[in-house]
């Protein structure tokens, strides 16, 4: 009698649901994959690198211009001049971030990636705090023109900027342990954002502790202030019945208030809900709302570092004959080459 051979098949191949669903599910994986990499790598690195080139520049303009032309400091020069230095620190992180993103997140030398993630986030915290600074001598101007007041005097205004950068750099501290630990996680070989970080540090709880302090609390500081400025200008127009020169602080207070709600809310939000989707209470994983919360997180990133290429508008707009200064440097230095070039 011949011997019978039985053969199992393996359950996947008896249960068809079972296989269908396989094969959707890591269809889906290899479709999420590709939609984050295609917008990382013809996304975020260009614009990263646009970025840096029309920023760095503009910064570094008026940088030089503070140091070669500006005489006679007064308390809001120092925060501007801290705030572009705070911009121009912040975009030379850029080209790490364009470079990783447009090789999948690989990682020459780990610590690069520690310092240069630290540092972006150190000065996008200090930018907006050095925003509200200005806004404050603004208002306080307005309010004593005679510089009586003594937030308005220099050796104040330095003692406040060394407090903001030892705050900010406190706030972002704990993010060097979750990059370590996540590091160590990934072999030392990728290079990730804070909202994929893992640690010991709970990135959720760490992440809204950084949104509150960080940034709504000085958003509300820049309303605040543009509020009390508009206030003040009613009261001055009633008085003197006429238009007060005031009207420009007004318009870029408000306007610095206005950009970064606009830049900074869709990052923060979705900085937090993509942290959250991550956590297993969510039950988000696998799923089509994670794949567009991630996607929606990419296209924020590069909206909120626009803050840096913008600044240096209301640097020649708040500065006090800062421009002037720096135009007439200009044309001084243009003089000097035509003469050199003429023919004696």
């Amino acid at each position: 009698m011949d011997s019978v051979q039985i053969v199992v098949a393996p359950a996947c191949y008896l249960n068809p649901v079972h296989t269908s669903r396989n094969y959707r599910n890591n269809t889906m994986v290899l479709n999420d994959t590709l939609i984050h990499k295609v917008l990382e790598k013809y996304y975020l690195s260009p614009s990263y690198a646009i970025e840096f080139c029309i920023g760095f520049p503009s910064n570094l303009v008026v940088i030089l211009g503070y140091i070669f032309c500006l005489q006679e400091w007064q308390s809001c020069n120092i925060y501007i001049f801290n705030l572009a230095v705070s911009d121009l620190i912040f975009l030379c992180t850029l080209p790490h971030l364009s470079y990783i993103y447009a090789n999948d997140y690989s990682v020459t030398v780990p610590a690069i990636c520690v310092i240069n993630r630290y540092v972006l986030h150190v000065n996008l915290y200090s930018s907006i705090l050095f925003m509200v600074w200005i806004s404050m001598d603004r208002f306080l101007l307005i309010k004593h023109p005679m510089r009586s007041h003594y937030l308005l005097r220099p050796r104040v205004a330095l003692v406040v900027t060394g407090l903001t950068w030892l705050v900010v750099n406190v706030e972002v501290s704990p993010m060097i342990a979750l990059m370590v630990q996540d590091l160590h996680r990934q072999n030392w070989s990728r290079c990730k954002d804070f909202a994929s970080l893992k640690g010991d540090v709970n990135p959720l709880g760490y992440s809204l502790g950084l949104t509150i302090t960080g940034y709504i609390i000085p958003l509300l500081a820049l309303c605040v202030f543009s509020q009390q400025i508009s206030h003040l200008l009613h009261i001055q127009e009633r008085a003197v019945k006429h238009k007060t020169s005031y009207k420009r602080p007004l318009k870029v207070v408000t306007s610095a208030a206005v950009m970064f709600l606009v830049l900074y809310t869709p990052y923060h939000v979705l900085r937090n809900v993509r942290i959250a989707s991550r956590e297993s209470w969510a039950g988000l994983h696998s799923s089509d709302t994670m794949v567009y919360i991630k996607a929606m997180y990419i296209v924020a990133r590069p909206l909120a570092f626009l803050h840096s290429v913008i600044n240096p508008v209301f640097y020649f707009l708040m500065g006090d004959k800062f421009r002037e200064l720096l135009i007439s440097k200009i044309r001084k230095i243009t003089r000097k080459r035509e003469l050199r070039r003429e023919p004696a």
